[in-house]
């Protein structure tokens, strides 16, 4: 018996970028995040990326120096993407207890990005939503807190909202097909409410408001 869905957030006018990326396609993250996304609305606008099939170039901090626009393509696109969507979902497993090396280069990016002359990166991505979609080879979830901390704290610098991240378990290809709560939970991972992330700082002086 399939149980009773939460009621629709507001999504007119929402889209959906997702970031994939494993060292194996059709890893068990994907699986999980496509689980996910096939019970968003029809018609809202999904838009996958793989960093398998668009290598970015290592990041470098030019924060101090003169900066134009990125003149790499795949940077370029990613940009435009990014800055596009209301939602960001970095779909990652989870490696050495954090996301996957490509996935951090895609986050480092961000850094360069909010110094791009006129892409107002910070302001547009102010108000969105970012996610996460992790595969882990434990049973014990809170291995990965790591990474939901490091993509909390990123949506908190830029003032976005957080969706949380959807941890399942797998190790062997298509193993997490198996995690029966996290396939359930992924049926209902995008009607979950998203607050806007605040630094621990932050959230005990609005305590002490």
């Amino acid at each position: 018996m399939t149980p009773d869905l939460p009621a629709l957030p507001d999504f007119p006018n929402r889209s959906f970028l997702f970031v994939l990326r494993s060292s194996r396609p059709d890893g068990n993250s994907e699986i999980l995040a496509r689980e996910a996304a096939a019970h968003l609305p029809a018609g809202v606008p999904q838009r996958w990326v793989d960093l398998n099939e668009l290598p970015l170039p290592d990041f470098r901090d030019g924060r101090h120096e003169e900066t134009g626009p990125p003149t790499h393509e795949t940077e370029r696109l990613l940009l435009e993407a990014t800055v596009e969507a209301t939602d960001v979902v970095i779909v990652s497993p989870l490696y050495w207890y954090s996301l996957s090396a490509q996935a951090k280069r895609y986050l480092d990016h961000w850094s360069g990005w909010l110094n791009v002359p006129g892409s107002d990166f910070k302001r547009r991505m102010a108000g969105g939503t970012l996610w996460g979609v992790t595969a882990l080879a434990h049973d014990e979830h809170v291995v990965a807190d790591g990474l939901v901390t490091s993509l909390h704290h990123s949506a908190a610098y830029l003032r976005m909202h957080f969706g949380g991240v959807l941890l399942g378990t797998g190790s062997r290809a298509g193993r997490v097909r198996a995690d029966e709560r996290a396939m359930l939970r992924a049926r209902t991972f995008f009607r979950e409410e998203t607050p806007p992330a605040l630094f621990p700082y932050e959230e005990q002086a609005a305590a002490l408001a």
